[in-house]
């Protein structure tokens, strides 16, 4: 595999990807959703199936070759912005987390409620691990909502 050189803004371009890629698979399969520009989310979305309101914040990270499995770090206070715009959007907190690493975008969407569940906050942050085993554990896991896009770079700039 190559290494890549990322440009000066994929960071930026990452977490812009992330959210739309959010949007447009809860889009695929009948949610009512739309991207918003407030502290703490990104989307709210409308559960087809159970109608319940959701308020995603959408985490994202591009993994560089020997970075792979690394967890995804969340400051505490990020979840008390998400909590506090969900209370003025009257909806149920979510978290979304994109991870592009080797061959694999995984995608995960749980209720922020089990995020915490699974990784309590600690001194300063909490993560979402992507080891091989946590992410063999969120494919069993019925509460977290996992998808992933295999991709291979064929023929590019030498």
């Amino acid at each position: 595999m190559m290494e890549v050189e990322k440009s000066s803004r994929h960071s930026k371009i990452t977490g812009d990807f992330a959210e739309r890629l959010i949007l447009y698979w809860l889009s695929k399969y009948g949610f009512e959703c739309a991207m918003v520009d407030h502290v703490g989310l990104d989307i709210i979305a409308r559960n087809s199936r159970t109608k319940e309101l959701m308020g995603i914040s959408v985490k994202s990270r591009s993994r560089n070759i020997g970075k792979e499995g690394q967890y995804v770090h969340i400051p505490n206070d990020h979840f008390d912005k998400v909590q506090e715009a969900c209370r003025a959007f009257d909806c149920v907190p979510y978290m979304a987390v994109v991870v592009d690493q080797e061959h694999d975008i995984h995608a995960f969407i749980t209720s922020m409620e089990h995020f915490l569940s699974l990784f309590p906050r600690r001194d300063t942050s909490a993560g979402w691990k992507m080891t091989k085993a946590w992410i063999e554990r969120y494919e069993k896991d019925p509460q977290v909502i996992y998808f992933r896009f295999k991709h291979e770079t064929l023929n590019w700039w030498k």
